[in-house]
Parts: C-alpha cells; structure tokens; sequence
C-alpha cells in the first residue's frame, strides 16, 4: 500500500477572532485584537507544529480575511490545496470580552450566511481529504447549516468506505443547534470512529452520562462503539479508555492568559501520540498542547517539537488506572 500524503487531514470553518485588551469591554472599546480561530483548523496548526504533515479543506471568500486566515495556517505548515475560493461571500466573525472572576467571558458571534456555511458535497477534493492516515472532524461543522453537515456526512462514509481512520470531538455548541438535534445527527457519524473526543458537559448534553468518571467512558464507548474514547474533566485533566485500559493525565499548573482553543490542543496532542502508536503518550502530549495554549492569546497554538518535549520531561504524568 502506498504512504498516505498525509498524517491528519481536517475539514471546518475558521473564523476572525477580535478580542479587546483584558479589562475592556466590548461596548467601549477602542482597539481589538485579531486572531483567527476555528476548532477544525485549531487542531490541524497544533499537528502542523509538533511537524505533522496536514492538508485542512474549507470555504473561503477570495479577499483580505480569506487571504489572512489562509497565511496564517500556512505559516504552521499546513497544506491548503483543498480550500474552494469564492468571488463572493464572508468570513465569519466573533467577538470576545476577557473577563476576571465574577464576570465571564463574554462573546458574541456573527457567523452567519458565511462562506463556508455553503460547502456543497461535490466541491470538496475527496481524493485530497482522504489521502490521509486520519481524518478529524467535529461536530461544530454539521452544526453550521444543512449543507456542512450533507458534507460531513458524506466525508465520514466515504472514509469508512475507503478504511481511513476517522476522529471526531463532540465540540457541542448551543448556539448552533438544541441537545436533541445533536444528539440525532451526530450519534449515527461516531459509530466505530477510531478517536472520540467529549467534554464531560458534553457527554451529559448529547449522551446523557454523568456521575463517576471511569462509567462516563465507559458510556460513551458503548453507546458510540469508538475505538478510544477521550474525555475532558476541566481542572482535573482528561481521561482516555481504550476498551482494555483507563488512562488519566492531570491537567498541568498553569497561569491562564486566554482559555480558548484548549480542547483543540488537547485533542491535537491525542492524535499525535495515537500516530505513534500511544494513547497514553498522546494523552500526555494533550494536556501539555493545553497547558501551552491557556498561556498565549489566540486558539492557535504556537510551539515547536523541541518546547513541547522539554514540558514533557518536566511532567510526572498520571499513567495507567487500571
């Protein structure tokens, strides 16, 4: 069998961030801050970095924002053959207010009507998207509009179709869509998926599983038949369940700058320890991707192979529960 062109290929939206300074707030503010982010292009920047070869295929406006998420992705390395340009159309947008305790964060998204809201099935390069050694995507993208999740849909067969390895993050978002409407779109896309990955908020949403956390993987496998299972517990770090064997990592001490973007990091460290071979290395290299992203502003993690392993070797790691 030839060697795969890639090691993770991804599909979804990206959109502009614009965040104001810490302390400000939306309403009167002077400047903001611009960074792109979206979860599927999040995970494949984190890859690209630890010198993972990967391709991420969306909708794009042919104009300044398309040209700057675009630079962006490519500056990490990533392979952008499969992004559709259009003459027409917007890049999504949202709009983030840091905040300290009491206050939230606070963000306010204007998405709609975007150009990769439009993805049709018969633009996508298939032969690009699965030319890979595993594809990932999230449940933010069917979410979108109905045609994002015709692709999606298509996408997940044909790579069952073709054997390719499939990951998929939960990634629920109530401004998309309700509980029930996720729960019925996405149940049927993760049956037999190689990776799961879902936050423990989530797996409560969509799953309807809470309480001890080994019963929580343990629910998500049965109900989804993954293959690994991965799951967030916020502070106490995430778990992972291989069918055999429970995997814990405690979440590493950090002085947090900006909290988004950590589950994609995590999700991006899983599958770079999974292409190895090791979930229990991935799910160490995980909690450190997270740790690194919750110290910088943007979602896209920014590192190198070399700063990640020296965090490595200073972690202890939570290893094998049983």
């Amino acid at each position: 069998m030839p060697t795969p062109r890639f090691d993770v290929t991804t599909l979804g939206e990206v959109m502009i961030r614009l965040s104001v300074p810490p302390g400000q707030r939306l309403e009167s503010a002077a400047s903001v801050d611009l960074h792109p982010g979206g979860a599927e292009g999040n995970v494949a920047v984190a890859l690209a970095r630890l010198k993972r070869r990967v391709a991420w295929v969306s909708r794009l406006p042919n104009n300044p924002l398309g040209r700057l998420i675009t630079n962006h992705l490519r500056s990490s390395g990533v392979d952008l053959d499969g992004v559709v340009w259009s003459e027409t159309g917007r890049v999504g947008s949202y709009y983030l207010e840091f905040s300290a305790p009491p206050r939230p964060i606070q963000v306010v998204y204007d998405r709609a009507d975007s150009c990769a809201a439009h993805m049709q099935p018969d633009q996508i390069d298939w032969d690009t998207l699965l030319d890979t050694r595993l594809v990932h995507v999230t449940g933010i993208t069917p979410a979108i509009s109905p045609s994002c999740r015709a692709v999606v849909a298509e996408l997940v067969q044909r790579a069952r179709a073709a054997g390719v390895p499939l990951s998929f993050d939960i990634n629920y978002r109530a401004r998309l869509w309700t509980e029930a409407e996720a729960c019925e779109t996405l149940l049927p896309l993760v049956q037999g998926v190689d990776l799961l990955f879902c936050g423990q908020a989530d797996a409560g949403r969509i799953f309807g599983l809470s309480g001890e956390r080994e019963g929580i993987l343990r629910g998500l496998a049965e109900q989804t038949e993954a293959k690994n299972v991965v799951t967030t517990f916020g502070a106490d770090g995430a778990m992972a369940w291989d069918g055999q064997r429970l995997w814990h990592e405690p979440a590493l001490p950090v002085q947090i700058l900006d909290r988004l973007g950590a589950g994609d990091a995590l999700a991006a460290g899983v599958i770079h320890g999974w292409l190895n071979g090791s979930l229990a290395e991935g799910l160490r290299y995980g909690v450190v991707l997270a740790a690194l992203i919750l110290t910088q502003y943007g979602d896209m993690v920014l590192t190198t192979p070399d700063e990640v392993e020296m965090l490595l070797t200073r972690t202890t790691g939570g290893g094998l529960m049983r």
